[in-house]
């Protein structure tokens, strides 16, 4: 049953809501006093507050009672305060709505709005509370999986990722090759890493080959090594990265840019653990975890005959697709947050502008922009103009335009303030008129917090 606590000097005024909430099916405690409210608020059982606004018979400012909410708010900050008063100053009624204030009623009150308002703030604060209960209790998995498993210092919030890294710390240690897919600059490098620390072989070598960047004429050298005179220019035996990576790790980025000879060669390292350097015919053996990676579609490679499907099958023993920041939004000012440079900050143009830009060159273009930002900011503010992001341009036309925001914006900016309109209108730049003449035109109902909200100031 849910605690309504009533902070008011008038005995007859607490008596009449004490029965009006009662009869509702609310538990109700009373407070004469500023100072004994707060002390039954200390005892953590309430989830609601009804004060008034003056406790001197004489006293009409309001001045005592805009102390109590400021020091309920400071001390319980959660607790939603509906303010009562017998007077109305529509100035003061705004600047405690501002602060935090869930409604304002005026004395005598409307039986029917002061319980709908009870009501519906409470079903919030219990959304609410759920809501913290599971943040809480996902926050702890993730710093259980971060304890249990080095995760190389990973930034991220959203599900997907956390997912992903489930799946990599339980097959980290098992002694198969994982090719590692998604697009460019979405962190497969980073998620190899994790592979690696977490191996079996952790404390061996581990070494990283851009199988894209390699020449194709030097490709099979650099892999499994040259003798010397094998080609102009080698003038003594060389080493490739198979050797170095012995009873190790050996990731092997873009590999579906190795040439056709090389794939071949690969495949017998991956199934017999045997190679022969470049213009040898001496047979190497090798221990090496083979972690690969690519942003390309060897399936489709495979149907074109430019990549081997029997290389494609020992290679992808387990595939782990690393999605794109698009598709992990919750991800991006976590990230952004952790490239900015020491003593920097986002204001909040510029956290509109990374959470609206859809990113198609994923981390790697994210943590470019913030590292160009800080370099471009005059006084340590990153604002949405330094950025410079494309998104930042059409919103700023929009704006010109006077574009109103969408359904989308809207419901998006109502659950974001958990329903209060206040809340919600400061969020998209409207007044608070604005946002209900916003939600007539498109349809949107109020939500029982928005009704809350609603109540006459």
């Amino acid at each position: 049953m849910p605690n309504v606590l009533l902070i008011d000097d008038n005995a007859a005024i607490r008596t009449a809501l004490e029965i009006l909430l009662t009869l509702q099916g609310f538990a109700v405690r009373q407070a004469e006093t500023p100072d004994q409210g707060l002390a039954v608020l200390d005892t953590g059982e309430i989830d609601l507050v009804i004060q008034d606004m003056n406790f001197r018979r004489e006293a009409t400012s309001g001045e005592e009672g805009i102390d109590l909410f400021h020091r309920i708010r400071a001390r319980h900050p959660d607790v939603p305060i509906v303010l009562l008063t017998a007077w109305t100053h529509l100035e003061t009624a705004v600047d405690l709505v501002k602060a935090g204030a869930a409604d304002y009623l005026a004395k005598p009150w409307d039986d029917a709005r002061l319980v709908t308002t009870v009501r519906n703030l409470l079903q919030l604060r219990s959304v609410t509370l759920e809501k913290q209960a599971l943040s809480r209790s996902r926050r702890s998995v993730r710093e259980s999986l971060a304890r249990k498993f080095d995760l190389r210092g990973i930034v991220y919030d959203s599900d997907a990722m956390h997912e992903l890294l489930v799946t990599a710390t339980q097959v980290a240690p098992a002694d198969v090759p994982v090719l590692i897919t998604g697009p460019n600059g979405a962190g497969k490098e980073v998620l190899a890493d994790i592979l690696h620390a977490n191996s079996a072989c952790a404390d061996g070598p581990y070494v990283k080959v851009n199988v894209g960047a390699l020449p194709a004429e030097l490709m099979e050298s650099e892999l499994f090594g040259a003798e010397a005179g094998a080609y102009t220019g080698a003038g003594k035996a060389r080493q490739g990265r198979f050797e170095a990576a012995d009873g190790g790790s050996l990731f092997l980025d873009e590999i579906g840019n190795l040439s056709v000879t090389g794939q071949a060669k690969l495949l017998r390292v991956l199934q017999t653990g045997e190679f022969e350097r470049l213009g040898s015919s001496v047979t190497r053996r090798v221990k090496v975890r083979v972690l690969s990676a690519t942003n390309a579609n060897l399936r489709a490679a495979i149907t074109a005959g430019a990549f081997r499907e029997d290389l494609f099958y020992r290679l992808n023993v387990i595939e782990l697709r690393v999605p794109a920041l698009s598709a992990r939004s919750e991800d991006v000012l976590p990230l952004a947050r952790h490239f900015l440079e020491p003593g920097f900050t986002f204001d909040d143009s510029a956290e509109k502008a990374l959470r609206t830009y859809p990113w198609p060159g994923n981390t790697r273009e994210l943590k470019n922009t913030i590292r160009r930002a800080c370099l471009l900011s005059t006084d340590r503010v990153i604002r949405a103009s330094t950025l410079a992001l494309p998104q930042v341009e059409a919103d700023a036309a929009a704006r010109t335009q006077e574009r109103e925001p969408d359904r989308q914006e809207v419901e998006q900016a109502l659950e974001r303030a958990e329903g209060v309109i206040a809340r919600a209108a400061r969020s998209l730049g409207l007044s608070r008129q604005a946002l209900y003449r916003r939600m007539e035109k498109l349809g949107i109902k109020e939500t029982p917090a928005a009704a809350a909200s609603a109540s006459p100031r």
